[in-house]
């Protein structure tokens, strides 16, 4: 059984800054990749960002390309997102994904490739 856990969302102004936390407990062998994905009200959820095991191999989507840092702390199971420069078409809530495939490319962007979700955490960003 794989648990994965968000914190560390909340209510921050536009430019500020956020770091959400994603733990992953259980059966942790080999998450290869951890993703970042949100859902704002009334859309889809979305691609965010992704790192592998190793770190070599990370992805953002273009709207926070440059303001968000994806990380990973493999010791300890954690994924980070750190969330600079906010933008009120920043709230949504935020969700951690893990998977044990290796994946490359478009597959990192995928909802589907990824198996373990958490619950997810709000965002909000007010102007």
């Amino acid at each position: 059984q794989v648990q994965v856990v968000e914190s560390g969302g909340g209510l921050v102004q536009a430019g500020g800054s956020l770091r959400l936390s994603c733990a992953v407990s259980g059966r942790t062998f080999s998450m290869e990749v951890m993703g970042w994905f949100r859902q704002a009200p009334g859309k889809e959820r979305e691609f965010v960002a992704a790192m592998s095991l190793s770190g070599s191999i990370t992805a953002y989507s273009d709207s926070v390309k440059g303001r968000f840092t994806v990380s990973r702390d493999n010791a300890k199971n954690t994924a980070f997102l750190q969330m600079n420069s906010l933008r009120p078409e920043d709230t949504a809530v935020y969700y951690c994904a893990a998977t044990r495939k290796r994946l490359y490319g478009s597959r990192l962007l995928g909802l589907t490739e990824y198996d373990y979700w958490g619950q997810g955490t709000q965002v909000t960003v007010s102007s």
